[in-house]
């Protein structure tokens, strides 16, 4: 093998894409219900998008975005996140005059050049949701349903715990960085490479550390929570109140902060106990000045993204969803059956019966163990008798019976059955 993958990037075979088609169509279901329309983005933007949104002082920003220059010399970017991309054609597509409350939702993946992990690799999928125009505490209630239904539809809620904080505005932010700082500076030397640095230029990245020195470090820090303003503290307590009122579970983390620069008020993240350090399935939050960054009004918008590896990862270890399997394996013998039998497998699928068939001329028996192999409950036999009069040989390979049905009437009756694909849909 000359030529493998690149580190950081792997193949999703087709065992495994029968569990993200079950995810990926429960979310598109369950956004369609709270009204939130579908958005496809470009996976190349331009990187001012990035550094003016997400921040200068970031991770992201610093050393995990893959950024080149193309053909024409203007610096691009492989998107690292959803939510400035969303911002973006928001904005550019004239949403936010033709349709200033939007409800948006996205699939796809992301990129960025980290130490590949579990659940998380270079090339990442997350889908994510985005809402425009509403600064009531309503909106943020509404979002985390969402949020918490889908992974209740999904069968995970069980497996999850929601935290919930508050950033408060941009002047309480920009507060607390200052009264966070100054709490850091004198254990500076006790914190791990990345964080001493951080001190300087993103000191609430610290409180987000894994490092088990940096987090004994600022284990007595302030909190935001405790010095945001009278708006920002009725705004959060509303959001609990709506969350209380819909039975929706979870946890007040002062501690938890989102690093990227665009967060303010409501911030969330669901994590999970399966998933090891990276423990974060989804996270997300309000980014109320960010419309205006980029260039817009000042629109109110929040929003989520959720990881698809790791939900992946919980999903397969109940095992549940299978490959899919055929209904029906078409079993052909003789001068003409090839052609017959490629004429009622195309029949049948436009029924809606998925079937599969072999084409070369192979034995008789050879075809039926490819039947078996394949999981059909039917084998449809096409020898030259059944060729000549427009029959077909239905047998029943769970049953061992057989019976002899006209070509032509063969796709409704199977379709009555139910065939598995329809079933698991």
């Amino acid at each position: 093998m000359l030529i493998k993958k690149l580190k950081g990037f792997r193949d999703i075979l087709p065992e495994e894409s029968a569990l993200w088609r079950q995810i990926e169509g429960v979310a598109v279901e369950v956004f369609r219900r709270y009204g939130y329309r579908e958005l496809r983005m470009p996976l190349l933007e331009e990187t001012g998008l990035f550094r003016r949104s997400i921040g200068e002082q970031t991770d992201i920003v610093e050393k995990e975005m893959y950024t080149f220059l193309d053909g024409g010399g203007t610096s691009v970017t492989l998107r690292p996140e959803g939510t400035a991309s969303a911002v973006r054609a928001f904005l550019e597509n004239g949403l936010h005059r033709t349709d200033s409350k939007a409800r948006l939702y996205y699939v796809g993946p992301m990129f960025r050049r980290e130490r590949p992990q579990k659940g998380r690799l270079r090339q990442f999928h997350q889908l994510g949701a985005e809402c425009f125009g509403w600064p009531e505490a309503g909106a943020d209630a509404d979002l985390l349903c969402l949020l918490w239904d889908l992974f209740d539809t999904l069968g995970l809620s069980t497996r999850v715990q929601l935290q919930i904080n508050t950033l408060g505005c941009r002047g309480d932010r920009a507060a607390y960085v200052e009264r966070l700082r100054a709490y850091l500076e004198p254990c500076r030397d006790e914190l791990c490479e990345n964080c001493r640095r951080r001190v300087d230029h993103n000191p609430l990245r610290v409180l987000d550390c894994k490092s088990t020195h940096c987090q004994e470090a600022s284990a007595g820090a302030p909190t935001l929570l405790a010095g945001v303003c009278g708006d920002c503290g009725d705004h959060f307590v509303q959001v609990r109140s709506l969350l209380d009122r819909q039975q929706v579970p979870y946890q007040v983390n002062p501690r938890m902060v989102r690093g990227l620069d665009y967060y303010n008020r409501t911030t969330f993240e669901l994590l999970s106990g399966d998933l090891g350090a990276q423990n974060a399935v989804a996270a997300g939050g309000r980014y109320d000045g960010l419309v205006e960054t980029l260039g817009g009004p000042a629109v109110p918008a929040l929003g989520f993204a959720a990881g698809l590896e790791r939900m992946v990862l919980m999903l397969a270890e109940g095992n549940a969803a299978t490959a899919a399997t055929p209904l029906a394996f078409l079993v052909h013998r003789g001068e003409h059956a090839l052609e017959a039998a490629l004429l009622l497998r195309r029949q049948l699928i436009r029924a809606g019966v998925e079937a599969d068939m072999d084409y070369g001329e192979r034995s008789f028996k050879a075809q039926m163990r490819s039947a078996n192999r394949a999981g059909a409950r039917y084998a449809l036999i096409l020898g030259e008798e059944e060729v000549a009069q427009g029959n077909v040989a239905v047998k029943n390979l769970d049953a061992g019976t057989q019976e002899t049905v006209a070509q032509d009437g063969v796709a409704s009756i199977l379709a009555a059955t139910g065939s598995p694909a329809s079933e698991e849909e």
